[in-house]
């Protein structure tokens, strides 16, 4: 309804109702005007009616929803379910071009922008995070492992002569798989163990660097976000490092975005060294579905790059539910999450220290680590390895998930393809070959 179309409401309506009406359109247009005119997260939360409006909007500005539309191409939009049409808002046509993830679509502008506005929004929301200085992100529709992936196959075309990723040790199947996947084989460095944390041996990354040439090294894979009593990397040593010698520096900030802690180590990393790009998962930070990332990073070009390598077009789906999900909270709403965050961690921690000295047992020291947390199981049957296990299916039948339970001396199998010599690793999720208790 534009202005035109209440006037003509008039003869039919008292015209003082109609204005009132305008008025109430108005109040949404408005808001939708702020959004494309700033590109910014707004700081108060849409109720779902302007949201729903925002993307109808958008929907109408793509030809397959045009009135006598004749799409005879082999990919117009067409959609045989109607219950798949309304699930997608009508918003067909999918992001990107086949050479650019980040291309607009000639025929599809409302989708178009629809990818310009949720990347500008995510990248508004990284820097109330915590990064500052991050200057560009697109959202991806893959999970953080292919993401990261997708980094590695950008940076051969930089260093042809690389084939080595140098890989603190962090025990995620998805990891080590991305650095294979892209063809590149991973150096394990392996953590060393102060106090009960597991940290960053920054002096055998820098040997493994001059031992193998740092013209064939194609980056350090860092890690943020893990479980205890694995810590963060040391990003702003290992930042360093790789600025001294020349190295790509990718770090995988999987479900870093709701620690402060983790963003500022990135914003640090940035500062003091080299962070090339930054990684985090889409469904972990931000309460979507499975199958999306952000690509994040420093240097504007270089993230464009990444963005054309994206082989394709791609699924508009991770952008929209990221879009409806920030415009439904606001950025006011995102910083009550990471508020809560921090202080349910905080009563977790207290209230399961409690838990093991009830039964002898203790809460690990990892102080580094602002995000997860450990606790001992000596006592539980040292001899018995099924006793733990059994303890994590009682867990699970309770309906409590996300819990992990390790066993020493136990080697995780990360990949045995055919094609490739079997990678074994000694002490499963422990990160570390064999992880003794500091007391």
């Amino acid at each position: 309804m534009n202005a035109e179309n209440f006037g003509s409401t008039e003869r039919l309506v008292t015209a003082a109702y109609v204005r009132q009406g305008a008025q109430g359109r108005r109040a949404h247009e408005l808001r939708l005007r702020a959004l494309l005119e700033q590109g910014k997260c707004p700081e108060d939360g849409w109720d779902e009616s302007t949201i729903e409006l925002f993307l109808h909007e958008l929907a109408i500005m793509d030809s397959n929803n045009f009135l006598g539309n004749c799409g005879v191409g082999e990919r117009e939009g067409r959609v045989a379910s109607g219950l798949v049409a309304r699930r997608h808002y009508r918003l067909i046509h999918g992001i990107g071009r086949s050479g650019d993830i980040s291309a607009v679509q000639p025929k599809a502008a409302g989708s178009s922008l629809l990818n310009k506005l949720t990347n500008s929004v995510v990248l508004d929301i990284i820097k109330l995070a915590g990064v500052r200085t991050v200057t560009n992100c697109f959202v991806v529709p893959m999970a953080t492992g292919m993401s990261l992936t997708l980094c590695f196959l950008t940076l051969r075309h930089k260093r042809p002569k690389a084939k080595y990723v140098i890989w603190p040790r962090i025990d995620q199947k998805s990891c080590f798989k991305s650095m294979i996947t892209a063809g590149f084989e991973p150096v394990v460095i392996e953590n060393v163990l102060e106090g009960d944390e597991l940290r960053t041996d920054i002096e055998a990354v820098e040997a493994k660097i001059k031992a193998l040439g740092a013209e064939n090294i194609l980056c350090v894979h860092s890690t943020t976000s893990c479980f205890a009593p694995r810590v963060p990397d040391r990003l702003e040593e290992l930042a360093v490092i790789c600025a001294n010698y020349d190295i790509p520096h990718i770090v995988n900030n999987a479900y870093g975005v709701q620690s402060s802690k983790c963003m500022h180590l990135i914003q640090q990393g940035a500062r003091v060294g080299r962070i090339d790009a930054f990684v985090q998962s889409l469904d972990k930070n931000f309460m979507v579905p499975v199958g999306g990332a952000i690509i994040a990073g420093f240097n504007e070009s270089f993230i464009q790059e990444i963005s054309k390598m994206y082989p394709g077009r791609a699924s508009a789906s991770p952008s929209l539910d990221v879009l409806i999900t920030l415009l439904s909270l606001g950025a006011s709403g995102y910083k009550q999450l990471l508020k809560e965050r921090k202080e349910m961690f905080s009563y977790l921690s207290s209230e399961l220290k409690k838990l093991a000295d009830i039964h002898n047992e203790r809460l690990l020291d990892t102080p580094h680590n602002p995000i997860s947390l450990a606790m001992s199981l000596k006592n539980l049957d040292e001899n018995n390895d099924a006793a733990v296990t059994q303890l994590g299916s009682m867990l699970f039948t309770r309906q409590v998930s996300g819990a992990s339970l390790c066993v020493e001396h136990k080697q995780i199998f990360i990949c045995t393809w055919k094609t490739l010599p079997e990678h074994q690793l000694t002490g499963a999720l422990t990160c570390i070959s064999r992880y003794f208790l500091s007391r």
